[in-house]
């Protein structure tokens, strides 16, 4: 698959080859829904867990007298009303965390990467700017019709002066192609990739 290139203020900037095994891939609704999912699972945090009445290291004997003392017919010092007792009712650990194989991981960003080259993938030379300020480069974004959400994805790291002057940017993310994932590619309206981007891509699948 031919896509043209494109340097970051708009200029064509020559074509690029892109490996169909990656960027051809027929969308599976079913795959990606299992991949993001699983994501998204993995993301969630469970409270962190109180100790109950069978977790604390209290005495279980019976300290005293069960009538005759003028007070309460206590038992266990593991109670809750005691210092130092188990909470009643307290938060539990719940383990949202998933498996999914690694096959299906990989088929998933490839599906996600083609369903952005049908429409709304943009291939640039490199992130680099002359002038590395935020509303010089909110200029770029205006003149190429990038609206709505953008995530950019660079290669090895992502250019320092880039990512300063994207930072304030509204609906505007920056990865670098380790960090590429289904749920951020397929929530942002255009997905920007760098020459060096689709090379650590298209690397990461045939390695």
């Amino acid at each position: 698959m031919k896509v043209k290139v494109q340097k970051i203020d708009g200029k064509a900037s020559g074509d690029i080859e892109l490996n169909d095994d990656v960027f051809g891939v027929e969308p599976r609704a079913d795959i990606l829904h299992r991949v993001v999912t699983w994501q998204l699972e993995n993301r969630r945090a469970t409270a962190r867990p109180t100790r109950e009445r069978s977790d604390v290291a209290r005495t279980g004997k019976k300290f005293g007298r069960q009538k005759g003392s003028g007070g309460a017919r206590h038992g266990d010092r593991g109670a809750p009303i005691f210092i130092g007792g188990g909470k009643a009712h307290g938060a539990r650990k719940r383990d949202f965390e998933q498996s999914l194989n690694k096959k299906i991981r990989a088929l998933g960003l490839k599906m996600a990467l083609s369903t952005k080259a049908k429409d709304g993938l943009v291939v640039v030379d490199s992130l680099e700017l002359k002038d590395a300020k935020t509303k010089a480069l909110k200029g770029h974004f205006d003149k190429n019709g990038w609206a709505g959400k953008v995530l950019i994805i660079d290669g090895e790291s992502v250019n320092d002066g880039f990512k300063k002057a994207a930072g304030n940017l509204p609906g505007v993310n920056v990865l670098p192609a380790m960090g590429a994932n289904v749920y951020d590619i397929l929530k942002h309206d255009t997905l920007v990739l760098t020459k060096d981007a689709v090379a650590k891509l298209e690397g990461r699948f045939n390695g």
